[in-house]
């Protein structure tokens, strides 16, 4: 994205009427200052089903990117083999997806040899065509992940599932990849002038994602093209609210001064958040929506907030899929156990995550019941049905009166379709390991708190450096930056007679601290009164599992708790997510 001061104009006139005519929009619900909000509720069964993007694999292409950047003098500008190796890696993904790849060399860019990649995907009314684009170029001073990594690999990602899922068309379909941003639109104006006028009546709308996954970002659709009120029409159905943004400028200008319909998304670059969007969107007031901008710290991942870059992922695919086709996915899920097995002798219980996703359209509400459980066993939920994508707790109890053996129960989900998944319950005889299994409820505190206790905003569904490491609620202590200290604890009965007692959890750790010897911010992990490791500020890392030997509390009740301190001043976040304590 490329930020200057404009003068007033055509294009500019437009853009600016477009930013206060949708100013006066309503805001849709508030998410909360550091929630993420559910990344596809209930609210979108309404939509018209469509495909839905990993953003694991979006994840895959940025590291390439970084990749490529690293191995070619730390950026990908245009005139450079860092970007000619993005958009040589852009057409293979693409020609090999079945797309029509034109391979547009930009005379005008810089070193009059850069391409831009145009990827039509066969049929449709090519009279109506809907195009979708990013800049395929950094700046020299770093790889550009976020400027505008974001943005192509999101795009690129959306159109390989497109692509996948061989759609009925409707309209036409085409994604730019563009050379030049940088410096000055170079390669989108060189693309829409080789068009004729026939050509630029035929696109409908354009619009290009510049920037999607700022760290400190919001979520701003500009325009009043098509596919930005798609854009609109898929956040709100996800309670995300958007705003216009005064931000300026990208490819979107090439467009609109041809006449075409056009709209900038993003998060944010330079400028400053608010108050009121960190209300809307979590986040810090006062501080660069990218305070890496333009800079070499544009790197992956830590450049890159994930959740925002999921949710523009499929916004894009939501908006494609709408405009151009007849088909719509079924909404589908799938249904697991973790653990599968139990042996427990007849008294005791046993614990086990189901986890549940969406592996097709949209998310839907799965209702979770049992059978074959023998007399004397019964099967429970909390909760008793879950969005797909979100996990609920199955505790098997059983009574001194039950039946040794061997057991399968078999758990199912029933939403539009029914799956089901098996587990192998075995009572054993007294003696042995009573209750083995993953013991710790609600281990990827995905269904509210219960049974953790927590100091008030620890557990829920964070963004940014405490965004999940595996679905969409955490644990976060500490990320305040003034004096405090945060719990969060569960109480839980180890059983005698195992030969395996681990207790397991992923921890990250961020910091603003400069010091390299001092523990200023702490994080204690104690079962009972025994402390198993403390942390600080001087251990730093990505989520790293961590593993300790319980064997030593067998056959008692013990409490599990971890502590945070923060002093006075410069934040540490500790976040915590992926919880276990298995025994066998």
């Amino acid at each position: 994205m490329r930020l200057r001061t404009v003068t007033a104009g055509p294009a500019l006139a437009v853009f600016v009427a477009t930013a206060v005519a949708l100013g006066a929009l309503p805001a849709a619900a508030s998410t909360g200052a550091r929630s993420s909000g559910s990344s596809a509720p209930a609210a979108a069964a309404a939509l018209l089903a469509a495909p839905t993007v990993s953003v694991t694999n979006v994840n895959a292409h940025l590291q390439q990117l970084q990749t490529i950047a690293t191995s070619n003098s730390g950026n990908r500008a245009t005139g450079t083999a860092g970007h000619t190796a993005t958009t040589t890696y852009l057409q293979q993904k693409l020609q090999a997806a079945g797309f029509t790849v034109t391979v547009q060399t930009c005379t005008t860019c810089s070193g009059g040899s850069a391409k831009n990649i145009i990827a039509d995907w066969p049929g449709g009314d090519t009279s109506n065509t809907y195009m979708f684009g990013a800049h395929s170029d950094s700046v020299s001073a770093g790889p550009g992940i976020n400027d505008d990594g974001s943005g192509s690999a999101s795009l690129l990602e959306a159109a390989l599932v497109f692509a996948a899922n061989s759609p009925t068309m409707t309209n036409h379909v085409r994604f730019g990849w563009w050379a030049g941003e940088e410096q000055g639109l170079i390669g989108s104006k060189f693309y829409v002038n080789s068009l004729t006028t026939a050509q630029k009546t035929a696109i409908k709308a354009y619009g290009t994602f510049d920037m999607i996954a700022s760290t400190n970002g919001g979520y701003f659709v500009t325009g009043t093209d098509a596919i930005a009120v798609k854009l609109r029409e898929y956040f709100t159905s996800i309670s995300v609210p958007t705003e216009t943004s005064t931000e300026c400028c990208s490819d979107d200008g090439s467009f609109r001064n041809a006449g075409i319909p056009s709209s900038i998304n993003s998060t944010g670059a330079s400028y400053t958040k608010t108050s009121a969007q960190v209300t809307k969107w979590g986040g810090t007031a006062g501080q660069a929506y990218d305070t890496c901008y333009h800079k070499a710290c544009d790197s992956y991942p830590s450049n890159i907030n994930t959740t925002s870059l999921g949710r523009w992922a499929n916004a894009e695919l939501y908006s494609v899929w709408t405009l151009t086709t007849a088909t719509s996915t079924a909404n589908d899920f799938s249904v697991a156990l973790s653990p599968s097995t139990a042996t427990v002798a007849p008294g005791s219980s046993a614990t086990a995550t189901v986890s549940t996703a969406t592996t097709s359209g949209s998310a839907q509400t799965v209702a979770l019941t049992s059978s074959g459980a023998p007399s004397g066993v019964t099967v429970s939920f909390s909760p008793a049905s879950v969005t797909s994508g979100g996990s609920s707790t199955m505790t098997v109890a059983t009574t001194t009166a039950a039946a040794t053996g061997s057991y399968t129960i078999t758990v199912t989900g029933t939403g539009s379709a029914t799956h089901t998944a098996s587990y192998t319950l075995t009572l054993s005889s007294t003696g042995g390991c009573a209750g083995a299994g993953q013991l710790l409820g609600n281990p990827g505190f995905e269904t509210a708190t219960t049974p953790w206790t927590a100091s008030t905003g620890v557990v829920g569904s964070n963004t940014g450096d405490a965004a999940p490491r595996t679905g969409t609620r955490d644990a976060w202590l500490g990320g305040v930056g003034s004096t405090n200290t945060k719990t969060l604890s569960q109480s839980v009965t180890v059983p005698t007679g195992c030969s395996v007692y681990t207790l397991s959890f992923y921890l990250k750790i961020t910091t603003s601290e400069t010091t390299s010897s001092t523990q200023y911010d702490k994080l204690t992990v104690k079962v009972g009164t025994t402390t198993l490791q403390t942390f600080s500020n001087l251990n730093v890392s990505a989520y790293t599992l961590r593993s300790y030997n319980l064997a030593s509390f067998a056959g008692q009740t013990v409490t599990l708790t971890f502590t945070g301190t923060e002093d006075s001043s410069l934040k540490t976040s500790f976040v915590i997510d992926d919880t276990a304590l298995t025994v066998s």
